[in-house]
């Protein structure tokens, strides 16, 4: 158990001894944690794995520990290879002249991805990200919908995702912009 920004979040810690385990070992045991039915959300690093209970937290875990964080391997649908956008602006655009994109905001820890209002909301309902390879990507949908605390509807397509507040709003970006649902 440890206490993260006030919450209590309980972990599992897995820890291997490489002179008894092997790292191919050590690998099918973090793989079979992260399909299903198990489904995990874990933190890794060396010998190591941690079992987030709470995936939520997962970042700063990781963060704090120099790890990296594995999402559940849970099944994506076929996702498009195509458009892929250079820069975040142009997502942006693409975006705008969907279901509309103003109030731009960079998010100032994650590089490429900033927040927007879309035209049937007044607080920021949709977020961009731009993702370096596909595999980036596929992981960075997976952690979204990992954590069943916050409802997101994802628009993905090539190099990029989009989380929306609104599923209406994801359908019709989807249509418009050529992607796949992920929800």
């Amino acid at each position: 158990m440890a206490e993260v920004d006030g919450a209590k979040v309980e972990n599992e810690v897995s820890v291997f001894d490489t002179e008894v385990i092997g790292e191919g070992e050590i690998g099918k045991s973090i793989a079979s944690r992260r399909k299903e039915p198990y489904s995990h959300t874990l933190v890794a690093a060396g010998n190591w794995y941690i079992r987030v209970l709470d995936p939520l937290y997962a970042p700063e875990i990781a963060e704090a520990l120099d790890a990296v964080v594995l999402p559940p391997l849970l099944p994506l649908p076929d996702i498009p290879k195509k458009p892929r956008y250079t820069d975040l602006d142009s997502l942006a655009d693409a975006l705008d002249a969907s279901v509309g994109c103003e109030g731009r905001e960079r998010e100032k820890d994650v590089v490429n991805a900033m927040t927007c209002v879309t035209e049937r909301s007044e607080e920021p309902c949709a977020y961009l990200e731009l993702h370096g390879t596909f595999a980036e990507r596929d992981d960075a949908l997976r952690l979204a919908v990992s954590v069943p605390e916050l409802s997101r509807f994802i628009v993905t397509a090539g190099n990029w995702s989009v989380q929306f507040c609104d599923r209406s709003l994801g359908r019709e970006a989807a249509d418009d912009l050529g992607g796949a649902v992920v929800s």
